[in-house]
């Protein structure tokens, strides 16, 4: 078994995990595809994976979605999407990169400040979820590194931790689905070949997924949102670097 399948396969067990409810788990999937098939390759072949544990958590947490979020964020997301779809390709991704991550950090500690200073508002200002939506949605195409975005968006909304999950289940639902033909007709990252791996890879998310939710369920509410925060900062300091 060579390396790149290794990485798929840990790759692949942590994208079920991830979509069971522990999100920040995302960031470390991407690194592991792009050393294993190449940085703009490997999002052709995330996504297929993605949609498999998105539509598992869709089903498992569809009674726990707050639609008034969902609708908030994800005109904004999709935009952002198409964004990316036409500068992806001369975009420097490095300066991006670098930028994504300095906002990432600085969003966390906002939050971090946030939850010890209890009586703290955050802004409930529109902008606020349109500029986390086109930033979410660009990274998302770009590279599949929405996670921390929508992490920062869905915590500042202080909403219980299930209602987190189900809610963003149908947001990555969507988005994925949105994404699916700009990979196969513009970028070309889905092909064949990329769908036969997704078939060899689809049980291992599954079964990632069933133990990811053994997993949550230890989690407190105080405990998840620091889980978060803390893979989100962890996430940007490893884009970062």
């Amino acid at each position: 078994m060579t390396l790149a399948i290794i990485l798929a396969f840990i790759a692949s067990l942590l994208i079920g995990v991830s979509k069971a409810g522990l999100k920040g788990l995302g960031l470390v999937v991407v690194a592991l595809m792009a050393n294993a098939y190449g940085a703009k390759a490997s999002t052709g072949i995330l996504v297929p994976l993605f949609l498999v544990g998105d539509v598992l958590s869709v089903v498992y947490y569809k009674k726990h979605v707050k639609w008034k979020y969902l609708y908030k964020f994800l005109p904004a997301m999709i935009l952002g999407v198409i964004i990316a779809v036409f500068i992806g390709k001369d975009l420097d991704e490095d300066t991006f990169k670098y930028w994504m991550a300095i906002i990432i950090i600085i969003s966390v500690f906002i939050l971090f400040y946030r939850d010890f200073k209890k009586k703290m508002t955050f802004p409930e200002n529109p902008l606020f979820a349109y500029f986390m939506g086109i930033v979410a949605g660009f990274s998302t195409m770009l590279g599949n590194l929405a996670g921390a975005f929508t992490n920062i968006f869905f915590l500042a909304t202080r909403i219980p931790k299930n209602e987190i999950i189900g809610t963003t289940a149908w947001l990555y639902l969507i988005i994925n689905v949105f994404k699916t033909p700009f990979h196969i007709f513009s970028w070309e990252t889905i092909d064949l070949e990329t769908l036969k791996l997704n078939l060899i890879l689809t049980p291992i998310v599954v079964i990632g997924f069933f133990v990811g939710l053994k997993i949550v369920h230890l989690f407190s509410e105080k405990l998840y949102r620091r889980f978060l925060l803390i893979a989100t900062l962890i996430g940007a300091i490893f884009i970062l670097i």
